[in-house]
């Protein structure tokens, strides 16, 4: 086999986007680039209504911060009163779902995709993440495909779940492990 028919049958060299998705995203990336990433931080309204013309859906009261990245909008919901935090990044092919009151603090990482590298063809495996209501992911936490971070559940700092959390646990450190209850004020 040639080094050409070779290179027509590589993975690697595959795209796993389209061009008119490419496209979207890039018009999405001008967009914020422009006409939000250097807007003072409490002008969020403003923000919110630039993520809702991409099809974000966004409850009432949220905060998104300037300097947050958001891969793709219209695959973005967030309930009242939730928060993409500054320097945050939310990557959401497979979609992110914030519950209400839903918290992402200064540099957390939402990745919702991941390659299967056990095959020849390394396949693009897209996979949603949800956090629930009350949720926190703290600081320098990251989050991975397909995870849901239940009620009340917290990340800790620097935390890497790829696992799911339980109602009002808090988990700590790569991987992350559960070390205690949080008080469910909801009862």
């Amino acid at each position: 086999m040639s080094t050409v028919e070779q290179d027509k049958q590589d993975a690697y060299l595959t795209h796993a986007f389209t061009v008119k998705d490419k496209i979207k995203r890039f018009a999405w990336q001008i967009v914020w680039f422009l006409f939000c990433r250097y807007t003072p931080a409490p002008l969020h309204f403003w923000r919110i209504i630039i993520l809702r013309f991409f099809g974000a859906k966004i409850g009432n009261d949220c905060a998104v911060y300037p300097d947050s990245k958001v891969w793709a909008p219209w695959l973005l919901e967030m309930g009242d009163v939730s928060t993409i935090g500054p320097q945050v990044e939310v990557y959401n092919p497979g979609a992110v779902v914030l519950g209400h009151h839903a918290i992402l603090s200064q540099g957390a990482y939402l990745c919702g995709a991941t390659h299967d590298y056990n095959t020849a063809a390394f396949t693009y495996i897209k996979k949603r993440i949800t956090l629930e209501p009350y949720a926190w992911v703290c600081a320098r936490a990251i989050v991975l495909p397909g995870v849901t971070c239940c009620t009340g559940s917290v990340l800790a700092a620097g935390g890497v779940t790829s696992k799911d959390l339980k109602a009002w646990g808090v988990y700590v450190g790569n991987p992350a492990v559960y070390v205690k209850e949080r008080a469910n004020f909801l009862i």
